[in-house]
């Protein structure tokens, strides 16, 4: 699953782009992916603007005018991806977040309204002229392989042909393993959603304190420190990486009882926490094999990791060798030395 940072990333990506614009039309090749009726997405979607997008936890939240919320899990290989003026990719590396779309793993497009034309000019003349032939070129490429006839057809139900051009910015949510989703549902309802219900607060709100955050420990007391961290109903957005790298900046084993652990040295693993979540999300995310930024290029954060896939290399604090055992079910990396048990 994408973890709080690499959510950030993509939300910081769709807010610089989509705000403002107004729905156009939306097309989708699987219920599972896009569980919505007809007559809602007709409604309240075709037609209504995007007035904001935020993250809780490691959902993302597209607001419409119509007092209605695109909810979106990208679950293991969710992408989005917007073209337009200015593009934008992030979520699972493969080659969509740069090539052609909509391609095999698109599941929804949702195409807005363009300012991009002025009726009757030259320029918009010669600009018609050039991305239909862009396409022309496309489709003959994408059509060539042993399926020519069921591509094209895909192709033409997105808009996209010969005689079809589509150059109004779209937003593709690409999904290979489809199990991810985009929910339409009234904004105020969001909240009541189970997930939200019990999901804990948000790490980097402002009033998340040490005080808060030891209480939400304190909860469940008697477990292991990283399957605390990894209880979603706990805190929000935390997942392998972050909780192997804090722990390790606070000098916590991660077998510990939460009970076990002092009040000074839980204070320390919530600094710990921050610094690593705010230097990936400045970083744009992980290198693990699931995301990157909105820019399309590959996070950074992992090349700054101190412990986590650092297994058999030294420890660059004390220098001993880094282990990789299991803990609360996943691949945990520690110190021996650093991280006493």
């Amino acid at each position: 699953m994408p973890e709080l940072p690499e959510v950030e990333t993509v939300k910081l990506g769709l807010i610089r782009l989509i705000p403002g614009l107004k729905v156009k039309s939306v097309t989708s090749d699987n219920p599972k992916s896009f569980p919505n009726s007809k007559a809602d997405v007709e409604r309240f979607l075709i037609g209504s603007k995007v007035t904001g997008v935020h993250r809780r936890a490691k959902v993302l939240i597209i607001d419409l005018d119509t007092k209605y919320s695109l909810v979106i899990h990208l679950k293991m290989t969710g992408q989005l991806v917007f073209r337009g003026k200015e593009n934008f990719g992030a979520g699972h590396p493969t080659n969509s977040l740069i090539g052609q779309l909509p391609d095999k793993s698109t599941r929804v497009v949702i195409y807005f309204e363009g300012n991009e034309k002025s009726v009757g000019s030259e320029s918009s003349a010669r600009k018609n002229r050039s991305v239909e032939q862009d396409v022309q070129k496309y489709v003959a490429a994408s059509t060539g392989g042993s399926d020519k006839a069921g591509d094209q057809k895909r192709w033409q139900s997105y808009g996209l042909g010969p005689k079809s051009c589509q150059r109004d910015p779209a937003l593709f949510f690409n999904d290979q393993r489809k199990f991810g989703w985009m929910r339409l549902i009234p904004t105020l309802q969001i909240e009541e959603l189970d997930f939200f219900k019990k999901v804990g607060p948000e790490p980097l709100n402002s009033d998340f304190t040490n005080k808060v955050f030891i209480e939400r420990l304190m909860r469940r007391r008697n477990s292991n420190i990283k399957a605390v961290l990894l209880d979603q109903t706990v805190l929000a957005g935390v997942g392998n990486i972050y909780a192997d790298e804090s722990l390790w900046g606070a000098s916590i084993h991660p077998k510990l009882r939460v009970s076990d652990i002092s009040k000074s040295k839980l204070e320390t693993l919530h600094e710990e926490l921050l610094y690593v979540l705010k230097l990936a999300i400045e970083k744009g995310g992980s290198t693990d094999r699931n995301y990157v930024n909105a820019e399309g290029k590959k996070g950074s954060y992992m090349s700054f990791a101190r412990v986590f896939r650092r297994e058999n290399q030294p420890c660059p604090r004390c220098g001993s060798i880094i282990i990789k055992t299991r803990v609360a079910g996943r691949g945990t990396h520690t110190c021996p030395n650093c991280q006493k048990g």
